[in-house]
């Protein structure tokens, strides 16, 4: 796969050697922490949005890795730590944008949405006189989306969920499917573009954003964090913004799928699970049994297509039609099983931080 020229890239890079945002320029080569205003609280405390701007030295695209969009999403944030941790601007070509949490409000409240009761994620591009999610899809679009080539936007499952890692791209985006390769994930899912999400905003505006998504809302899970870490660093080579690494390489291909569904809950009860997220799985296979308190029915719960498990329920108890087994529908599945256990062991092969540091 032929890397990206970093040179023929940047046209959204500020003129001269800084680069523009909020009421800052940021000089080539450092880094600042940028506050984009964006309301007011009604205890008339400001709220603002971070940001983390890394200007390299060198000339090259512009990327911003985004999480918290929804604000019990929260691996997005360790993401971005550990990734700021291993980007110097004094090396880097091309500008990284660093936004860990994107909806401020609902993060403080431990909360998907923001006070309004809106889903950013449907928002955008926003508007500057709309409502409060509009606002600040507005600053995000007008501030982020705008000055940026390309973008990852970093998600969890919601609570009582979890999802293999996995990164979801539009059938039509060709750059995008050629970054997503150079990520390397678990699983490259083609899915639509949603109105009103970061994504479709961004594709209006000409920037390819990829959509990582992983584990569980207001939960860290380590392989999706080491897989995130790895995989942003991975785009960022393959674009020239940063020398290549042995230790990066992938050392085998995601699965990939055109077509996913939930199997969904035969009758109200417990629900026992006998797979996992990453498991193979066959047409009528048994994925669990969801049982009375009493004991006295067992209902089995089948496959409905062969394919891998990308998301699931945690919560046993469900009610009928409640969404318990994510099944991606792969082309390969003979090899999927060995591939996304190649993909594991490569995440956990190397050190990444030290041990008291792991969560």
């Amino acid at each position: 796969m032929a890397k990206v020229d970093s040179k023929a890239l940047g046209a959204k890079r500020s003129r001269g050697d800084t680069f523009a945002i909020g009421d800052m320029r940021v000089a080539a080569g450092s880094t600042a922490t940028v506050q984009l205003p964006i309301s007011r609280l009604s205890t008339h405390t400001e709220i603002n949005l971070p940001v983390r701007v890394l200007h390299g030295s060198k000339h090259g695209p512009t990327l911003f890795v985004s999480a918290g969009v929804h604000g019990d999403e929260i691996i997005g944030v360790e993401i971005i730590r550990r990734l700021l941790g291993k980007v110097r601007p004094k090396t880097l070509a091309g500008t990284l944008i660093c936004i860990p949490v994107v909806n401020v409000f609902g993060f403080i409240q431990h909360q998907r949405y923001l006070p309004d009761r809106r889903d950013l994620n449907r928002s955008f591009p926003g508007s500057a006189t709309g409502s409060l999610a509009s606002q600040l899809a507005h600053v995000f679009s007008e501030q982020i989306i705008e000055r940026s080539d390309f973008g990852i936007d970093i998600h969890s499952a919601a609570i009582h969920r979890t999802n293999l890692p996995q990164i979801r791209i539009s059938d039509d985006r060709p750059k995008a499917n050629e970054l997503a390769t150079a990520f390397a994930p678990p699983a490259i899912i083609i899915s639509p573009l949603r109105p009103g999400s970061l994504r479709a905003a961004a594709m209006e505006a000409g920037t390819d954003v990829l959509l990582f998504e992983a584990g569980e809302g207001l939960r860290f899970d380590e392989f999706a964090i080491r897989v995130g870490v790895k995989g942003v660093l991975r785009v960022m080579t393959h674009l020239g913004m940063r020398s290549p690494s042995s230790s990066l390489a992938a050392k085998a291909d995601p699965i990939r799928s055109r077509k996913s569904s939930w199997v969904r809950a035969p009758e109200g009860g417990i629900f026992r699970a006998q797979k996992d997220t990453g498991d193979l799985v066959h047409t009528d296979e048994v994925l669990g049994v969801v049982s009375d308190p009493f004991g006295d029915v067992d209902i089995p719960v089948r496959s409905q297509r062969d394919g891998v498990i990308i998301g699931k329920a945690n919560l046993p108890v469900v009610n009928m039609g409640d969404a318990l087994m994510h099944v991606a529908q792969v082309g390969k599945v003979e090899t999927a099983a060995e591939r996304l256990n190649q993909i594991e062991a490569e995440a956990f092969s190397d050190p990444m931080l030290d041990e008291d540091e792991v969560i």
